[in-house]
């Protein structure tokens, strides 16, 4: 069974995140250090292994050879300090003082760098922030080390969350636990509202930010997120962690975007085994078109993240995971690959999925690196059509094993129009109807575009695979370079 899937304010940049642009997400601690020093670092520790800002720099190379052109880096403000009863705050997620930056991440020049050197690339930053609650370390919390809420009547009563499906506990009580309690902020009282919406213009300003991650949406009423939306003044994509697609809906009335969760659950569903249901995807897909504002365009589509186990840690199978690292690319919204994915890391639930990218060496000759930077931007259950013209993706859950077939009536190209898969550089042509019927092998996806517009991209890709094999350069004139 085949399912073809078809295709807030005035914002700064919001044009930006509308268009083409991919996303690699990463754990700031754990991405590179400022001397490219490769320390030890076990995630079972939870401790900061040192990744700082001025690090990220020292790779920007590798992440836009990757094809991307924009970073989600960890949240930026100062943090608890010390150890904790879960470790230290490498994350981010502990805000201690919104006003002060985290020393271990570098300096206000640092990050200021850091944002000038990914502009001078054509490329954007995007910083994660916690609006919801403080971090204290002792119970009841030391209101008065917050800042700027230094005074209980800054929060809500303390109450951790009992019940999900009451919203007004969701939103008022606390998430963590009595060892590490997350203070709720109380996003009712006019001066707290004024004060956050003062300080993300003022953080959007001062490191000219060009989009914004904001962490734990659902845990604060909806209608406090159009103003400080608006104040940011550049694109907001909000974390509501819900499988529920009508539960996070309402939440793009208020946001430019969501993480699209909903989807990303059947996505693992459908590849993680050969007997995953596709056809539990094609629904999710269909109805998120159906019920966010703006469908999926501009959703955060995602296969891991910081808060998920990777994908690895499921399935090995190549086939499936070529698979479902292409989904994020070949949908409505806006794709995000987890740092790490590319190296093929197989870490579990947090903490083992944090690991230090610099234990990999940034060795780029890697097969999954190869299928990252290749990505663009009706047959049995085990297959599904993507359309978004003039692109075709085919999936297959099959495994390595399958020899998928898809046949796709409506392709919609040209009578025996020339196509190539730009993952593999195989030709093809479309049926005397502009249809499409291809068999595969390994179970590997595939993505087909009009040979005329793929032709520079297969070059590029046996010139790179030339020079990996040989270290001789060769270029193509006129050739894309990804």
């Amino acid at each position: 069974m085949s399912f073809m899937l078809g295709t807030f304010g005035t914002v700064t940049m919001r044009s930006v995140w509308t268009g083409s642009l991919t996303l690699l997400q990463l754990v700031t601690d754990r991405f590179a250090t400022s001397n490219d020093s490769g320390p030890a670092c076990d995630t079972s520790n939870r401790v900061y292994c040192g990744g700082t800002w001025q690090g990220i720099i020292t790779k920007l190379d590798y992440i836009q050879n990757m094809g991307f052109d924009a970073i989600w880096i960890s949240p930026v403000v100062a943090n608890v300090q010390g150890t904790t009863a879960y470790g230290e705050a490498f994350h981010g997620y502990w805000t201690l003082d919104i006003n002060q930056l985290n020393s271990n991440f570098g300096t206000q020049d640092d990050l200021k760098a850091l944002s000038s050197a990914l502009h001078s690339r054509n490329m954007y930053l995007m910083l994660d922030v916690v609006v919801n609650h403080m971090a204290a370390t002792v119970n009841p919390p030391n209101y008065s080390g917050f800042q700027p809420f230094s005074s209980q009547t800054d929060f809500h009563n303390e109450c951790f969350i009992s019940d999900y499906n009451n919203q007004t506990n969701v939103e008022q009580c606390w998430l963590g636990d009595t060892s590490v309690p997350l203070a709720d902020i109380n996003t009712e009282d006019t001066n707290v509202v004024n004060t956050m919406n003062a300080w993300i213009a003022g953080l959007v300003g001062n490191y000219s930010v060009d989009g914004i991650r904001i962490d734990t949406v659902k845990h604060v009423r909806k209608d406090f997120w159009p103003a400080f939306a608006k104040s940011s003044g550049v694109f907001t994509i909000g974390e509501v962690y819900d499988s529920n697609t009508g539960y996070v809906a309402p939440y793009t009335q208020v946001l430019n975007s969501v993480l699209d969760y909903p989807t990303y659950f059947p996505l693992v569903s459908a590849f993680q085994t050969t007997g995953g249901n596709m056809s539990g995807l094609a629904a999710a897909v269909q109805q998120a078109q159906a019920t966010y504002k703006n469908g999926e365009f501009m959703t955060g589509s995602f296969l891991e993240n910081h808060d998920q186990p990777r994908f690895q840690s499921t399935t090995t199978d190549q086939a499936l995971v070529k698979n479902a690292m292409t989904w994020p690319f070949v949908q409505d919204g806006v794709p995000i690959l987890y740092y790490g994915q590319e190296q093929g890391y197989t870490g579990g639930a947090d903490p083992a999925n944090r690991e230090a990218l610099w234990l990999s060496g940034y060795v780029e000759d890697k097969p999954l690196i190869a299928h990252v930077k290749f990505l663009p931007t009706t047959g049995d259950e085990s297959t599904l059509a993507v359309s978004k013209p003039p692109m075709l993706a085919l999936l297959t859950n099959g495994g390595a094993s399958s020899t998928p077939t898809w046949n796709v009536a409506g392709a919609g190209y040209s009578a025996n129009e020339a196509l190539v898969d730009v993952l593999s550089c195989t030709s093809f042509n479309a049926d005397g109807n502009g249809g499409v019927s291809v068999k595969g092998s390994g179970g590997m996806p595939q993505v087909l575009l009009p040979k005329s517009a793929a032709g520079s991209v297969c070059k590029t890709l046996q010139a790179r695979h030339i020079e990996r094999q040989f270290c001789v350069p060769v270029r193509f004139p006129n050739a894309a370079h990804g």
